[in-house]
Order: structure tokens, then C-alpha cells, then sequence
């Protein structure tokens, strides 16, 4: 399996933000807050933006994948349409049987 250039340059991207996030609650890291760098706050804000879009974007492709490459009817399906058959056999019965009583 080959990782492509823009996957390793996420995680590159998103392994930074970790590590700064921990060196930032650890104390290791001598440069000023993140919330108070505008511009480190509004890139981590982009970041994480884009990969829960596109994370959203998966997500909802693999739940639309499973709900639609069903291809068999479930066993309440099957009984709904066993019933609706039995229920036309019963009207055409019905109309029958007031047609031969007029």
C-alpha cells in the first residue's frame, strides 16, 4: 500500500499540532500559548476544521455504502410483501363476491 505525498503531509501537519498541544500542557515548550498566538490558533482551527469535513465526508459514504449495497430484503420486508399479496388476493375476493350478488 502506497501512502500518497498529501497523506504524509497531514500527518506531518496534525503530528506538529499534537506535539505542540502536549508541550503546551506540559510546560516543555518556552514559546507563548497557542490561544494567545492568533495565527497558530486560527491554523490549528483550519486543520482541524478540514479533517473532520473530510472525515465527516468518509463517514457518511461508508454508512451510505452499507445501507445501500443490501441486496436481499430483510425478513420483516419479505413478511410485509407475503402480507400485501395476501390482502389483494382477499380484495379481489371480496369484489367477487359482490359481484355476484348484484
Amino acid at each position: 500500500m502506497k501512502i500518497s505525498r498529501v497523506t504524509i503531509l497531514w500527518l506531518i501537519i496534525v503530528l506538529v499540532l499534537v506535539t505542540t498541544l502536549i508541550g503546551e500542557l506540559l510546560g516543555v515548550f518556552s514559546i507563548e500559548s497557542a490561544l494567545t498566538n492568533f495565527y497558530i490558533f486560527m491554523i490549528a482551527l483550519l486543520t482541524i476544521t478540514v479533517l473532520a469535513i473530510i472525515g465527516a465526508v468518509f463517514l457518511g459514504i461508508f454508512i451510505s455504502h452499507r445501507i445501500f449495497s443490501v441486496r436481499d430484503f430483510t425478513p420483516f420486508e419479505k413478511e410485509m410483501l407475503s402480507m400485501k399479496e395476501d390482502v389483494e388476493e382477499i380484495r379481489e375476493q371480496v369484489r367477487e363476491l359482490k359481484e355476484g350478488k348484484k
